[in-house]
């Protein structure tokens, strides 16, 4: 057991932090438009908006059942 928490363990997080450093990295070979954050369009900014004001909710919800009946 204590191999395995002195070489293996170890090992492990280093190559974990490693592959995520990576896979951050990667986004500068990225063409500029797929590097970028995913966009949020304006449906779904005004459906986060209306869910703030308590007396809005359930037109809100009924909006959002529509869709996806």
């Amino acid at each position: 057991m204590s191999f395995f928490r002195q070489y293996i363990a170890p090992f492990a997080v280093i190559l974990i932090f490693l592959l995520a450093l990576f896979a951050v990295s990667i986004r500068i070979f990225l063409p500029s438009d797929m590097a970028a954050p995913a966009p949020v369009s304006t449906e779904d900014l005004s459906m986060v908006i209306s869910l703030e004001q308590p007396g809005q909710i359930y037109s809100c919800c009924q909006r959002q059942n529509r869709l996806f009946t």
